[in-house]
């Protein structure tokens, strides 16, 4: 199933409906949500995903699980995804929250197959096998840490998501705490209580992550001047400890 909307389909009895699509450039799916879980997988292209509860960012090789109806919007660039829409039934094991996890060797096929299979596939015989073993494989992922939570506080949440627009290792605790109206006290208090961690930690992440779409198509040094990063070996060294992968793993082109 290629390019049809999810929402033709939806009524389908089917549990699994695979379904690829193919995004062009800096295409944004705005606010949505679907009754049946997605697990959304960009066999070629970067995803970020938008939830109220926070950003995840999908590289290639990865995939996010997002739960029935969760509220989300997903920024595409270049994407051709091979989505999963499960019911949910179907998966109770599946997470309460979005996940980013790794699309090995057998799981890209499998994903890349069922793309292949008609609307109304049978579910007896080779396709309903693809299907159960596509379950099966799901249900052994295990969560990566690309995500960042946000702030349930408005001024907060704003801060931040002004801040992954506008990523910059500049930005500072008291620049932040003179538009919250807060000391730098009270402001790390209250990052603290509603993320979890410090607003220094998080900006940090915060802005690794953001590098990851980045570098598809623009070099390690490039990225590393645009964060705001005094060397490319500095924001190396800062990428590679905090997301256990280098940034030259995620590049298209030689840097």
């Amino acid at each position: 199933m290629k390019n049809i909307p999810v929402a033709e389909l939806d009524d389908d009895p089917r549990a699994v409906l695979p379904i690829a699509t193919d995004y062009p450039p800096g295409c944004l799916l705005d606010w949505h949500e679907h009754r049946r879980a997605q697990f959304l997988y960009a066999a070629r292209g970067t995803m970020v995903a938008d939830t109220d509860r926070g950003t995840w960012t999908i590289p290639r090789e990865r995939a996010v699980m997002i739960p029935a109806r969760t509220r989300h919007r997903v920024m595409m660039d270049g994407v051709r995804t091979a989505s999963l829409y499960v019911e949910p039934a179907a998966v109770p094991w599946w997470p309460d929250s979005c996940e980013v996890v790794e699309v090995g060797p057998l799981l890209r096929e499998l994903l890349l197959a069922a793309a292949e299979l008609p609307v109304g596939y049978r579910v007896s015989g080779r396709d309903g096998a693809l299907i159960d073993l596509l379950l099966h494989e799901l249900a052994t992922l295990t969560p990566l840490p690309l995500h960042v939570p946000l702030p349930t506080s408005p001024v907060l949440r704003s801060l931040c998501r002004e801040f992954l627009l506008h990523p910059h290792v500049s930005v500072t605790n008291a620049d932040w705490a003179r538009a919250a109206l807060l000391s730098e006290r009270s402001l790390t208090r209250l990052f603290q209580r509603e993320v979890g961690t410090g607003p220094s930690a998080w900006r940090r992440r915060a802005g690794l992550l953001a590098a990851v779409p980045l570098l598809r198509d623009e070099t390690v040094s490039e990225v590393a001047a645009r964060l705001g990063y005094a060397t490319p070996a500095a924001f190396t060294h800062a990428f590679t400890r905090e997301l256990s992968m280098t940034p030259s793993s995620l590049r298209t082109v030689p840097s």
